[in-house]
C-alpha cells in the first residue's frame, strides 16, 4: 500500500460520506473531476468528463485501491468530508502527498459541499457544465451551462427527483429499461430521466410520456426528434385504463392531481413494475370523506383538516404498495419552504413478500378508515381486481413472487 491509497483509507476508516477528487494535472485529463459516496456498504464512484460522467461501484475495503488507481497520475486534490470535519490531500507533481485534517468545530464542513467557492455548491448528477440540451431549452440552463437563477428550485426539484431514482439505479444489473411518466405534462423530467439513463448510467431506455393535453404531447414529440432521443416518446392518454404496449420496469409520476396518482400506482402494481417514483399533488379525495368522530378537533380548523387528509393519503398509499410486495419508502422531495407538495412515494418490488408484512400493512389501512370513515380510491381499485384482500376476510391475495 502506498502513500496515497493510505491516506484515502484513513479517509473511509474516518467514515467519510463522500470523497471529491479535482485539479486535474493537465487539460488532456480524460476526466475533469471525480466524486465518491458512500452507499451502505460500497462507494458510488462518478468520473465526470467536459460532456457525461460514467459511473461504478467499489466495495468498502476495495474502495481505497481504487480511488487511488483513477487518481494516480491525473489529479492533484482530494477531498473528504466527515462528522470530525475535511479531510485534504494535496500531491505534488513528483507524487509526493501531504495529508492534513479541518477540524469543524462550527459545522462548516458538510458532506456534499464544494470548498474554495464563495458561494458553495452542492454536486449535482446533472451538473453546471454539462451539456445537456432539454436544460438550455427549457430554461434552466444558459448556453455555457450555467443555472439561471430564477430556474434554481426547479433544477434542484429535477436533480433531487434524479438522485432519488440513481439510489436505486446504482446496484442495477440490467441493460435496459421500460418506462412510463404518468402525467408528464411539459416533460421537463421525462427528458432528463432519458438522458441520465442513456447518457449517464449506458441504459438503453425505452420511455412513454403520458398526458391528456395533444398541444402539449406534439411538442414534446418534436422536441424527442430534435435531440435524437429514439427511445424516447409521447403518448395523449387517460392514466385511468392506459395499456403499456411493453412490459414497464419503471413507472414515475410528478404532481400527478388527487385520484390520478391512485390510478398511476394502480397500474404500476398491476404490471408488476420493478420501480415506482411518484410525487402526489392534491390529495383532495380524502379531505371529503373524513369523518373523524371522536376527533373533531382534526376536521375543525380548514388547514389542519387539509393537511392531515393529505399525509393520510399518502400513508395509506404506502402501505398498500407493501401489501402488493413492494419495500416502501415516504421522503422529501424538496424542502418545505419551496414547495408544500414535498412526499416522494418511492417503491421498490421484493423478491418474497412476508404474510406478517402485508397483515400488518393491511391492518394499519383498515384501522385508519374505519377511524376516520373513508374509503381512498388506490384501496378500492385495488380490492375490485383481486390485487389485495381485506385483513377481516382473511384473504391476502398479494403476488408472493
Amino acid at each position: 500500500m502506498d502513500e496515497l491509497e493510505k491516506y484515502i483509507k484513513m479517509m473511509i476508516d474516518a467514515d467519510a460520506e463522500k470523497i471529491i477528487i479535482s485539479n486535474p494535472v493537465s487539460k488532456q485529463n480524460e476526466y475533469k473531476k471525480m466524486t465518491a459516496e458512500k452507499k451502505c456498504d460500497y462507494f458510488h464512484i462518478s468520473k465526470y468528463t467536459v460532456k457525461q460522467a460514467f459511473h461504478e461501484n467499489a466495495a468498502l475495503d476495495a474502495a481505497a485501491l481504487r480511488i487511488a488507481a483513477l487518481t494516480r497520475g491525473c489529479f492533484r486534490q482530494i477531498n473528504a468530508f466527515a462528522a470530525n470535519g475535511e479531510h485534504i490531500v494535496l500531491i505534488s507533481k513528483k507524487g509526493a502527498c501531504n495529508y492534513k485534517v479541518k477540524k469543524s468545530a462550527d459545522e462548516t464542513v458538510k458532506a456534499g459541499i464544494v470548498k474554495g467557492e464563495h458561494n458553495r455548491k452542492k454536486q449535482y448528477i446533472l451538473s453546471e457544465g454539462m451539456d445537456i440540451e432539454p436544460l438550455i431549452d427549457m430554461g434552466i440552463f444558459t448556453k455555457e451551462g450555467k443555472v439561471v437563477s430564477s430556474m434554481y428550485d426547479k433544477y434542484r426539484q429535477i436533480n433531487r427527483f434524479i438522485e432519488i431514482i440513481d439510489d436505486e439505479l446504482s446496484a442495477y444489473k440490467g441493460r435496459e429499461l421500460n418506462v412510463i411518466d404518468f402525467g408528464c405534462g411539459k416533460s421537463y423530467l421525462t427528458f432528463l430521466v432519458y438522458y441520465y439513463l442513456t447518457e449517464i448510467m449506458g441504459i438503453r431506455a425505452n420511455i412513454i410520456g403520458l398526458d391528456l393535453k395533444k398541444d402539449v404531447i406534439d411538442k414534446c414529440n418534436e422536441a424527442a426528434a430534435k435531440y435524437h432521443y429514439d427511445g424516447l416518446r409521447f403518448e395523449p392518454g387517460d392514466i385511468n385504463g392506459y395499456r403499456a404496449p411493453f412490459g414497464v420496469d419503471m413507472v414515475i409520476t410528478l404532481h400527478a392531481c388527487d385520484t390520478a396518482t391512485d390510478h398511476a400506482l394502480y397500474n404500476a402494481v398491476k404490471w408488476n413494475a420493478k420501480m415506482i417514483f411518484s410525487v402526489p399533488c392534491c390529495q383532495h379525495e380524502l379531505n371529503k370523506q373524513i369523518n373523524p368522530g371522536s376527533l373533531d378537533i382534526l376536521s375543525r380548523y380548514g388547514i389542519i383538516k387539509e393537511r392531515f387528509s393529505a399525509l393520510a393519503t399518502d400513508a395509506v398509499r404506502g402501505n398498500l404498495l407493501e401489501c402488493c410486495g413492494y419495500k416502501t419508502r415516504l421522503l422529501e422531495f424538496i424542502d418545505f419552504d419551496h414547495t408544500p407538495k414535498n412526499i416522494l412515494i418511492r417503491a421498490v418490488r421484493r423478491p418474497l413478500i412476508p404474510a406478517s408484512v402485508r397483515e400488518k400493512a393491511m391492518s394499519e389501512v383498515e384501522a385508519l378508515m374505519k377511524e376516520f370513515s373513508f374509503s381512498p380510491a388506490l384501496y378500492r381499485l385495488l380490492m375490485n381486481d383481486g390485487l389485495i384482500g381485506s385483513r377481516t376476510n382473511n384473504d391476502m391475495r398479494g403476488n408472493d413472487i
